[in-house]
């Protein structure tokens, strides 16, 4: 039998391809922009027939309807990052979160850990040989292929193809579904001033001939625009965004100084509009690998001047980030934030940063704690954390003392919280009364 005959004899409805699906079933969905919506809508139309399907991804788009109220006991979501369309559930305790390091997601199929019964993906058509593309998602839905019992495509005539280790052959996917739909797109997080008077801060500490790691965020989107005056940097990522674009076509974002794919612009995945989609769309200045590539520390380390730029939502005097969860109520995950923080403290002339607003709320609370909120996550430990960055400037932590790390923070937190700061260092014996002062002066 030829692919194309093989094409023909496993194409079918959704509805008959979910057919597959039994109790007690672990199901992976490709995330972000690749998410199968058709797929996944056709899976949750036979909730009535099922018990007990585990639906296992990292942040999808659309909606997540597996995990209302009224699918309980059909459907638990055990989710690896977490979206906006899987907290609440979570928070309510019908869904699952599991913190892990993005780079470490993949062993777990590999080990038996976390095995699967399906996955459910979108695709390129095939081409002349039989190949289709994961396009914009690669992230760890490739690996799970080939540890899973069923791989589900739906074949979207939209999907760019995409180059590097993208590619599946026909004969490895068990049923087919043909689509021709938009993908489902993430538009950026509007920037403010008070973004762009972080991002000038991050930026100053950017060398040419940088390589850097992207995410996701005002803060994240606004360092792309103030990088127009560097020069030869790369891109080395889990995630890309539009804002790559303008710097690729300038000329700014070439990739000639990297010492790992020299050109190549490497992530796992993208997130963003159809203009993205449109660029990379064959075009070999990307190479997409699976996220145990991407994130691997080691790998990223091979980088020079290697910057990676993460977020958080609280950071504490002693320099302890929370960044997946609101107190004990999980948010988000750790994504590639340790792997790529760690990757960077070992590449030669790495600059790890952890880039946030001063405050939250609309300037109501400080994100620069005393301590972190009860409950609270601790993604990345204090010993790795090296650049703090707000609006206010750049706090150096990495071999501080305890001492020298509460100076630093309290220097580049809101003023209006300085003082509460202070005080919390003195009562602490972080800091002498005279030696805080001088700190917030």
């Amino acid at each position: 039998m030829t692919w194309s005959e093989e094409y023909r004899h496993k194409q079918m409805s959704a509805e008959e391809a979910l057919q597959a699906v039994h109790s007690g079933a672990r199901v992976w969905i490709q995330s972000g922009c690749g998410t199968p919506s058709p797929l996944v809508n056709a899976l949750v139309a036979r909730a009535s027939e099922l018990r007990d399907v585990e639906i296992v991804h990292m942040m999808t788009l659309g909606s997540a309807d597996y995990t209302r109220p009224e699918y309980e006991g059909h459907f638990r979501h055990r989710g690896l990052f977490l979206g906006p369309n899987v907290r609440e559930a979570v928070a309510a305790g019908r869904a699952d979160y599991t913190p892990i390091f993005l780079s470490e997601i993949e062993g777990l199929f590999e080990n038996g850990a976390l095995p699967l019964d399906v996955v459910l993906m979108q695709v390129s058509p095939p081409d002349s040989h039989g190949f289709v593309s994961l396009g914009t998602t690669v992230d760890c839905t490739l690996t799970a292929t080939r540890f899973a019992k069923l791989v589900i495509a739906e074949i979207n005539d939209r999907m760019p193809r995409t180059h590097g280790d993208t590619v599946l052959h026909v004969s490895h996917i068990s049923a087919l579904v043909e689509s021709s739909r938009p993908l489902l797109e993430m538009h950026a997080e509007p920037f403010t001033e008070m973004h762009m008077r972080v991002a000038r801060n991050v930026a100053a500490l950017i060398p040419d001939g940088a390589t850097l790691q992207t995410g996701i965020g005002g803060v994240s989107e606004a360092v792309l625009r103030c990088l127009d005056d560097k020069r030869d940097l790369g891109i080395h990522t889990e995630m890309c965004p539009d804002g790559v674009i303008d710097l690729m076509e300038s000329g700014v974002m070439n990739g000639e100084r990297k010492s790992l794919h020299r050109g190549k612009a490497v992530a796992a995945f993208v997130l963003g509009t159809q203009r993205l989609f449109d660029f990379i769309h064959e075009n070999p200045s990307f190479e997409f690998r699976s996220i145990g590539y991407t994130n691997d520390p080691f790998v990223v380390a091979q980088n020079d001047r290697m910057v990676a730029i993460n977020s958080a939502l609280q950071i504490d005097l002693t320099g302890q980030v929370c960044a997946d969860s609101m107190g004990a109520r999980p948010y988000s995950g750790f994504g590639g934030q340790i792997d790529f923080i760690r990757g960077a403290a070992r590449s030669r002339g790495g600059v790890p940063i952890i880039a946030l607003p001063a405050t939250a709320r609309n300037g109501a609370v400080s994100r620069i704690v005393p301590v972190l909120e009860p409950g609270a996550g601790v993604v990345t430990s204090r010993a790795d954390v090296h650049y703090v960055v707000t609006e206010h400037g750049v706090a150096y932590l990495h071999g501080r003392t305890l001492r020298e790390r509460a100076e630093a923070l309290i220097a580049i937190a809101e003023p209006r919280f300085q003082t509460e700061l202070e005080d919390f260092a003195v009562r602490s014996h972080y800091l002498e009364r005279e030696k805080a002062a001088a700190a917030c002066a």
